[in-house]
């Protein structure tokens, strides 16, 4: 088919989702130079990819409610894209698409639809189930006849985000960054089970350094691991931006972290993830290029919670009960931790 001269890209949030749609964006941009891209994202995550080359974005501030949704109709007013991608089913966001005009309006297929979803579209993607959420981003460009056939982010970090990070610890001991906040508290680990590999990756002589963002929350967990350690790791939770965590994980070896944003920004950047997963399942969320690293619980927590093994509930379900990241023992983390120094050399 003829290249498109317009493309609107509907995905707002979240910080490990935005990152996913970056490869599409690669994908649109190596079939198509010519065609016109704008995509529609959230403040925050603005701020980790608004220098995309080759990309128009436009701001919504979901925190701002109808204003923000006025906002985002008032700088498209009078344009009509030949088509929509809608990546995010959210009710909020399916309201937000109706102050988008398009030909074409690609959504979910009927089993990943939901909040009205089906209603504000007129096209699919292809129906699938056992896909990663990167793969089912990557499948929005199908329906306009392109197949996601490579995984590329590259996104763009300043030199002077890199000097910060190279501020922060100017050998090349290895490092561990530690990030133990997800934005679902039900996911987080507990504080002295970080501690307790966080000591021991320390007395194998690497540097541990402790991130997160600036909110309460972050903060709060950052103090507990603290105060739980025997060995004072790196503090920077509160002082690094999305763009200065991408250089620190370009600097550093490996990634402990929940499933959370800055899991896939650190896959996004080429470093290994340790992963920790019982609440949901690393196979759909987990860290895309390599889960090796992982520490994979999703199977005993659905026996334990659901009554089934994993293979019998729906993709994608998200096993939030209290007490599911308990299932995650200290030894399991030690373990992949020492696979993935062996793997890279480290003794």
């Amino acid at each position: 088919m003829s290249a498109p001269s317009s493309i609107c890209l509907l995905r707002t949030s979240a910080i490990g989702d935005v990152t996913h749609v970056v490869p599409l964006v690669r994908t649109l941009q190596r079939a198509w130079p010519q065609t016109s891209l704008t995509w529609i994202v959230g403040k925050l995550e603005r701020k980790l990819v608004s220098d995309l080359p080759g990309v128009e974005f436009v701001t919504f501030d979901k925190s701002a409610g109808w204003a923000g949704m006025r906002d985002v109709a008032a700088a498209l007013q009078g344009r009509q894209f030949d088509a929509l991608l809608h990546m995010q089913v959210a009710l909020r966001s399916n309201l937000l698409s109706l102050g988008i005009k398009a030909k074409r309006r690609i959504g979910y297929d009927r089993a990943r639809a939901k909040d009205l979803h089906g209603l504000v579209i007129n096209e699919r993607i292809p129906a699938r189930t056992g896909e990663h959420v990167l793969q089912a981003i990557g499948s929005f460009c199908e329906p306009l006849g392109l197949k996601q056939t490579e995984v590329r982010w590259d996104i763009p970090v300043s030199e002077e985000d890199r000097a910060w990070a190279a501020e922060q610890w100017p050998d090349d001991r290895p490092t561990l960054l530690v990030s133990p906040t997800s934005s679902h508290a039900l996911r987080n680990w507990l504080p002295g089970r970080y501690a307790a590999v966080m000591d021991h990756a320390a007395a194998r002589g690497w540097r541990v350094v402790l991130i997160g963002g600036p909110s309460s929350g972050e903060r709060a967990m950052a103090d507990a691991v603290l105060a739980a350690c025997r060995e004072d790791p790196l503090d920077l939770t509160g002082k690094d931006t999305l763009k200065k965590m991408l250089a620190m994980c370009s600097r550093a070896q490996l990634l402990l972290t929940p499933d959370s944003g800055p899991m896939h920004v650190a896959n996004a950047a080429g470093t290994k993830v340790l992963g920790l997963h019982a609440a949901s399942n690393p196979a759909r969320s987990g860290p895309y290029s390599d889960r090796r690293w992982c520490v994979d619980k999703y199977d005993d927590a659905a026996r334990k919670y659901l009554g089934k093994p994993a293979s019998e509930i729906p993709w994608g379900s998200k096993i939030e009960h209290p007490g599911v990241m308990e299932l995650i023992e200290v030894d399991d983390v030690v373990e992949r931790f020492e696979a993935a120094a062996g793997a890279m050399g480290i003794g």
